[in-house]
């Protein structure tokens, strides 16, 4: 089976239906957000600090204890796309630096893909 029928099927088996222009932002199957984050806990302040290979980097304020770095997390992207904490889903990584979140966008997906890239462009 050639390399790029894999990689398809692998993307597929996942849910992700549309990449929207980059690895870190894709669009699954029901039309939620999966993004994929690098944490750095413990900083100064919480901000984005651009692209971490194939992952949005965000610097967080909270330490890495008892999982505050992870609602930290999840109420500065609240509070940055302008929906609320309860669509932010936690699904993988919640011991790691590496973090995959799903955000039910609804109909302002387009909204908050715009507001991650300019983010990440920053």
């Amino acid at each position: 089976m050639p390399r790029q029928n894999v990689a398809a099927n692998l993307v597929l088996s996942w849910g992700v239906t549309e990449p929207i222009g980059t690895p870190w932002c894709q669009v699954t199957a029901k039309g939620d957000l999966q993004l994929t984050v690098h944490v750095q806990p413990g900083a100064k302040t919480t901000s984005c600090a651009g692209i971490h290979g194939d992952a949005l980097k965000i610097r967080l304020a909270a330490p890495p204890v008892d999982g505050k770095a992870n609602q930290a997390l999840i109420a500065w992207l609240a509070q940055t796309l302008g929906c609320p904490q309860t669509r932010i889903e936690l699904i993988r990584g919640q011991t790691s630096r590496r973090k995959t979140l799903i955000i039910d966008a609804g109909s302002a997906a387009t909204t908050m893909t715009a507001t991650l890239q300019s983010l990440a462009a920053n």
